[in-house]
């Protein structure tokens, strides 16, 4: 009986440690797995928020296209933050740490993303804000953020160290939590390189029919009763820039119709776009004035904002 009583109980004894090993096993891959990819995505967001605030201390010298370009790349990667902090969620680990780091990834991207668009809106940059940035969300908040979340995490970040694998993930940097941005945005703000400078004009006219030979200034044109106008303006300033075209033709020596046209565009930086008024009408031996002006910032280096002509059209030749 003794014997039988002993051989049952090692058989219980290995039972259990069949089990717990089966048990163990799975929790180990899941947990050693969790952390590597866990680590991965850590250390992007803290080649983010190291980037980011080395962009801000030294970003005096680079140009207002390089500079955006690369606050734009940083841009690009929180949306991969996002969708990599989503995957972690599952399967569920010890101490529901999965949702721990999910939670606060989302909400430091949301900081990072606040925090990149103040910089192109104290630059005049043009930006585009996801529509899902918390609103009435303030610098000072953000940073707050950052360095509570980081607080959070260097708390949670041990909670698998003594389940399968002892794993410890990274801690989160926080460049961003401390630097003075209020500081550095003044000494971006104050860097000719980065200034904004607005410049527009009028780059290109086109007349149709085709002009004659005439002095500069002048439009002289063949008999015609309709006039076809094309206008090319340019934006010369790295900023978004609407603009407003005016174009007046007034009759000279006789009473007549004014006819004006206004169109207005908003162009993109370091771009143009071409204005196509509608048909002006004028008589054969007709004199006139043809004014085009530009409104919306002052003029850029060898532009102009307004251009002005005597249009003379030619007699029609009958009788």
């Amino acid at each position: 009986m003794a014997v039988i009583a002993t051989l049952l109980v090692l058989l219980f004894a290995r039972d259990i440690s069949r089990a717990g090993h089966g048990a163990t096993s799975p929790r180990l891959s899941e947990n050693e797995s969790f952390a590597a990819l866990g680590n991965v995505m850590i250390g992007q967001e803290n080649d983010l928020d190291t980037r980011l605030a080395y962009l801000l201390d030294h970003g005096q010298s680079l140009s207002r296209q390089v500079f955006a370009a690369r606050l734009a790349q940083l841009q690009q990667q929180l949306p991969v933050l996002q969708t990599e902090a989503s995957r972690l969620r599952r399967p569920l680990l010890k101490h529901r740490i999965n949702d721990t780091i999910a939670q606060l990834t989302e909400q430091r991207v949301d900081d990072y993303q606040f925090l990149l668009s103040a910089v192109a809106a104290g630059l005049s940059m043009p930006w585009s804000t996801p529509s899902n940035v918390t609103p009435g969300l303030s610098v000072a908040a953000a940073q707050a953020s950052l360095l509570s979340t980081n607080q959070q995490w260097n708390l949670a970040r041990r909670g698998l160290l003594l389940e399968p694998g002892h794993v410890t993930l990274l801690a989160t940097s926080s460049a961003m939590a401390h630097l003075d941005f209020a500081a550095t945005m003044s000494r971006l703000s104050q860097s000719p390189s980065l200034t904004l400078t607005r410049g527009i004009g009028i780059t290109a006219v086109s007349v149709s029919p085709a002009p004659l030979p005439a002095p500069t200034g002048e439009i002289l044109l063949p008999p015609t009763g309709l006039i076809h106008l094309g206008v090319s303006v340019s934006n010369a300033s790295y900023a978004t820039q609407p603009v407003t075209l005016t174009i007046v033709l007034s009759p000279v020596g006789r009473a007549g119709v004014v006819q004006r046209q206004s169109m207005s565009v908003t162009l993109r930086p370091l771009s143009s776009y071409g204005f196509v008024p509608k048909i002006l009408r004028i008589a054969a031996s007709e004199h006139a004035t043809l004014t085009l002006s530009l409104a919306g910032a002052q003029s850029g280096p060898n532009m102009v904002r307004s251009r002005r002509y005597s249009v003379v059209v030619s007699p029609s030749g009958n009788g």
